[in-house]
C-alpha cells in the first residue's frame, strides 16, 4: 500500500500535472501494471525527456527530466520567403517559441522547410538547424538557410503528337522556358501543380477535338547535377478522332426530358468536344437546382466503335433527394461587414435550394469588387437528410485606389489627372473619392460619396460636389476660361438584378471669364444670355454590365444611356449618350474589344445649347493619336470648342505580351478608332470621320489599369493636332 507519493526533477512543470496523470493514489496498492501505465501517461504528455517510478518503503517516488523548452525560433538566410510566415508555419507542426522541444518535430520542421522552397523552384536550397541550450533549460532553434539560385526549365518536349505540332501543344501550356518577360510571369519556374495543370490543358484540347481515348501516358522531370536547369517530357497517346452520331437522356429527369433536351450543346455529326458535354453536364446539374436537388448526378456514358471512329453519347441522370438552405454563412471577410455580403444574397434561409439563385448571389457578391475570390460552398447537415448549410467564402483585396495620368502637348506641355478611391469605405459598402485635373485647358476637383443601399431594398444615392475651369485649346490674346462651380444627387433603383436606372437633378453656375479675345461663340453666347448662366439639370441613366470581368474582359456586353435635361434655371437643353461594348473570346489568347459611343445635345425652348455643355473628342477614350479634346469645329481664333454631336468607334484586340504565357493582366493590343465631333450646324458624315490605328500595352498594375498606345492617324485634317502617344493609369477604351 503507498502512504506517499513525491515528485523529483521538475522545474517548470507544476506537480499537479504529474498527479493528475498517475493512476494511483495515496492508500493505493501499486502494481508493475500501474508503474506502466503511469510511465505511459506521463510521456503521452510531451512535457518528460525521460521518466522513472522506485518505490521505497511504501513510497513512490516518480523522477522526471522534463524536455527543453523552446526559447526562439530564427531564420538566416531567408529571402523567398516572408519570416513570420515561417514562425506561423512551423508553430502549427509543433515547433515554437513556448512549446517543448523534440528534435523529431525539429527535424520534420527541416524537411518541411525544404519541402517549401522545391514548390519556389529553389533545389539548391540546404536548411541547417542549430540547437543551442540556453538557461532554465531552454534552447534556441535556429534554421540557417542556404537558398542557391531558381532552377529555371532549359527545355520541354512532347512526344507521342501526330495530329497536332509539338509548337502547337506547348503553346497551350503555362509552364515555358526562359524568356524575355519570365521575370514577370515566373512560368519558366517548375513546379509539380503546374505540371499536373497543363497535362490537364492538354487532355482538354485533345478532348475538345474528338480524341475522347487521349491520355498522358508519362513525365519525366530531370534536373541537371547543379541543380538550377530542369528538362521536362511529356510522353502522350493521342488515340483516334471520335465523331458523335447521337446523344440520348437515360435516367430520371423528373418527368421533363423535352425540357432538358433543350439544354443539349452536342451536336451529332460533328466531333465529340468534351467541353460541350461539361457545358451540357453542367446545364443539366443547374437546371436540376432549380427544383432544390442540389446533389444531383449526371454521368457520361460514351458508347465507343473503334472501328468507325464514332461514339453515341448517353447522360444518365440521378437527381437525389430535393433539399432546402438551413443556414448560410459567411467566412473570409476580415474587414467587409456581413450585412453589406449578405444584402447581395438572392438565396434565402429556410427556403428551398434554387442552383440559379445561389450562382446570382454569388456574381452579385463577386461584382462587387471588394474581393479577389468568391465561392460557394454546400455542406450537408449531419443527421438530416434535406438540409444543406451554404458558406459564403470570400477573401478581402484592398478597395481603395489611386489613379495617375499624364499627357503631354504643344498647348498644354505637362498635364497630371489624379485621384484617390475608397470603394468599401470602413467596410460599410460605402464609397468615398476625390478626383484632381491639372491640364491648362481643364482643371477639376471633384468630391464624389455613394451609398449603394440608401435604403433597405437597394437604391443607391451619389452625392457630387465639383469645381471645373475649362479653357478651349488654341486661344489666343488674353486667356479666358468657363468657371463650373456646381453639386448634384443621383438616385439609383435596381429594377431587376441586372438593370439599374438612375435619376437625380442638380445645380451648377458657368461663368464666362475674359475680357478680351474671347472665341466668337463664347462672346455671341455671353452676348444673349450674360456673363453667368445658373442651370438646374435633371439627370436619367440606365445602366447593364454583362461583362465577365470589370478590369480584364474577355466575354460580355455592357451599355449605359445618360440623359441630362435642363428644364429650369438661365438654360434649357437636353444632353443625352449612348455607349456599348462587347466582347468576343476569340481563342484561349485573344479577345476582341468593341466599343461604340454617341453623344447627342440639343437646346430647348428657343434658346441655344450651352456652349459649355459640348462634347469633345480626341485622345484616350475616344480618337486615339489626336490630341486630347482637339476635334470638331474650331472657332475663328482657332480655339477648340467642341461640338453638340460626338460619334467613338474603337476596337481592339488583345494578345499576350511575349513570354508571358496566357496571363492576362499584361496584354498588347492593336487598336483602330474612328470618330468625329460635330458642331449645331454639321451633319455627321462618313467623310468627316478621323481615324487612326496602332499598337498599345495593357497592364494591371497595383495602382489600376494602366494603358499606353502609340498611333499613327490614317483621316486627318489640317486644324488637327496630333498626339503619338499617350496613357493614362486607371483609364478603359
Amino acid at each position: 500500500m503507498i502512504k506517499d507519493i513525491r515528485v523529483e526533477g521538475l522545474q517548470r512543470t507544476e506537480a499537479g500535472t504529474v498527479f493528475a496523470a498517475l493512476p494511483f493514489r495515496v492508500g493505493d496498492t501499486y502494481s508493475d501494471e500501474k508503474g506502466a501505465a503511469a510511465l505511459r501517461a506521463l510521456f503521452a504528455t510531451g512535457l518528460f525527456k525521460d521518466v522513472r517510478i522506485e518505490v521505497e518503503s511504501q513510497v513512490a517516488v516518480v523522477v522526471v527530466e522534463e524536455r527543453a523548452v523552446i526559447a526562439s525560433v530564427d531564420f538566416t538566410g531567408t529571402k523567398e520567403f516572408d519570416r513570420e510566415t515561417l514562425i506561423k508555419a512551423l508553430k502549427d507542426i509543433g515547433v515554437g517559441e513556448g512549446q517543448p522541444f523534440d528534435k523529431a518535430l525539429a527535424d520534420r520542421a527541416e524537411q518541411e522547410l525544404k519541402r517549401q522552397y522545391l514548390t519556389r523552384s529553389l533545389y539548391g536550397a540546404e536548411v541547417v538547424t542549430t540547437i543551442t541550450p540556453v538557461d532554465r533549460n531552454r534552447v534556441n532553434v535556429t534554421f540557417a538557410v542556404s537558398e542557391g539560385g531558381v532552377a529555371r526549365i532549359r527545355d520541354i518536349h512532347i512526344t507521342g503528337n501526330e495530329a497536332f505540332s509539338e509548337g502547337t501543344l506547348l503553346g497551350q501550356l503555362d509552364l515555358t522556358t526562359g524568356g524575355m518577360m519570365t521575370w514577370y510571369t515566373k512560368s519558366d519556374r517548375y513546379a509539380r501543380t503546374k505540371l499536373n495543370a497543363d497535362q490537364e490543358t492538354l487532355r482538354a484540347w485533345y478532348l475538345n477535338r474528338g480524341y475522347l481515348e487521349f491520355n498522358v501516358e508519362s513525365t519525366q522531370v530531370a534536373i541537371s547535377p547543379d541543380k538550377q536547369d530542369i528538362s521536362i517530357t511529356i510522353n502522350i497517346k493521342e488515340g483516334q478522332r471520335y465523331t458523335v452520331t447521337g446523344v440520348k437522356l437515360t435516367g430520371d429527369f423528373l418527368g421533363k426530358e423535352e425540357e432538358f433536351k433543350q439544354l443539349v450543346k452536342i451536336r451529332p455529326g460533328e466531333p465529340y468536344r468534351a467541353e460541350d458535354v461539361a457545358n451540357t453536364q453542367k446545364a443539366f446539374t443547374d437546371r436540376f437546382g432549380l427544383f432544390g436537388y442540389a446533389f444531383a448526378k449526371v454521368e457520361l456514358v460514351p458508347q465507343i466503335d473503334r472501328n468507325t471512329g464514332r461514339v453515341q453519347i448517353a447522360l444518365n441522370a440521378d437527381p437525389g433527394r430535393r433539399v432546402y438552405v438551413r443556414r448560410i454563412n459567411v467566412s473570409g471577410n476580415t474587414r467587409t461587414r456581413d450585412e453589406v455580403i449578405r444584402r447581395e444574397l438572392r438565396q434565402f434561409e429556410s427556403a428551398w435550394y434554387d442552383g440559379q439563385r445561389i450562382k446570382l448571389s454569388r456574381d452579385r457578391v463577386d461584382r462587387l469588387g471588394y474581393f479577389s475570390e468568391v465561392d460557394v460552398d454546400t455542406n450537408e447537415v449531419p443527421g438530416t437528410f434535406d438540409q444543406v448549410d451554404l458558406t459564403i467564402n470570400v477573401k478581402e483585396k484592398p478597395t481603395g485606389s489611386l489613379m495617375v495620368g499624364a499627357n503631354f502637348s504643344s498647348a498644354d506641355k505637362f498635364s497630371f489627372t489624379g485621384s484617390i478611391k475608397q470603394d468599401n469605405v470602413f467596410g460599410s459598402g460605402n464609397y468615398l473619392g476625390i478626383e484632381v485635373n491639372t491640364s491648362k485647358s481643364a482643371r477639376t476637383l471633384v468630391l464624389s460619396s455613394v451609398d449603394p443601399y440608401f435604403t433597405r431594398d437597394g437604391i443607391s444615392r451619389s452625392l457630387d460636389v465639383y469645381y471645373r475651369t475649362n479653357k478651349p485649346l488654341n486661344s489666343q490674346g488674353e486667356a479666358y476660361e468657363l468657371v463650373t462651380p456646381g453639386a448634384g444627387i443621383r438616385f439609383g433603383v435596381p429594377f431587376s438584378d441586372y438593370d439599374t436606372v438612375y435619376f437625380g437633378a442638380g445645380v451648377e453656375r458657368t461663368s464666362i471669364r475674359s475680357a478680351t479675345a474671347l472665341p466668337e461663340n463664347f462672346y455671341r453666347y455671353r452676348a444673349t444670355y450674360g456673363q453667368s448662366s445658373t442651370s438646374f439639370p435633371l439627370t436619367l441613366g440606365w445602366q447593364r454590365d454583362g461583362r465577365d470581368s470589370a478590369l480584364v474582359p474577355t466575354d460580355g456586353r455592357y451599355q449605359r444611356i445618360n440623359l441630362e435635361w435642363g428644364a429650369f434655371g438661365d438654360t434649357r437643353y437636353l444632353r443625352s449618350n449612348y455607349q456599348l461594348q462587347q466582347y468576343f473570346p476569340i481563342s484561349k489568347k485573344l479577345t476582341l474589344g468593341l466599343n461604340a459611343e454617341i453623344g447627342h445635345g440639343m437646346g430647348l425652348g428657343g434658346r441655344a445649347f450651352p456652349i459649355f455643355k459640348n462634347f469633345y473628342g480626341g485622345g484616350l477614350g475616344t480618337v486615339r493619336a489626336f490630341d486630347q479634346n482637339s476635334m470638331g469645329p474650331v472657332d475663328v481664333t482657332g480655339a477648340y470648342i467642341g461640338g453638340t454631336k460626338r460619334i467613338n468607334l474603337n476596337s481592339e484586340l488583345y494578345f499576350p505580351f511575349p513570354g508571358t504565357g496566357n496571363d492576362r493582366t499584361l496584354r498588347f493590343f492593336g487598336y483602330f478608332d474612328a470618330g468625329n465631333v460635330w458642331g449645331d450646324n454639321e451633319t455627321p458624315t462618313l467623310a468627316s470621320f478621323r481615324t487612326s490605328a496602332g499598337l498599345g500595352l495593357s497592364w494591371i498594375s497595383p495602382v489600376g489599369p494602366l494603358k499606353l498606345s502609340w498611333g499613327q492617324p490614317i483621316r486627318k485634317f489640317a486644324q488637327d493636332r496630333i498626339q503619338r502617344f499617350q496613357f493614362q493609369i486607371g483609364t478603359a477604351f
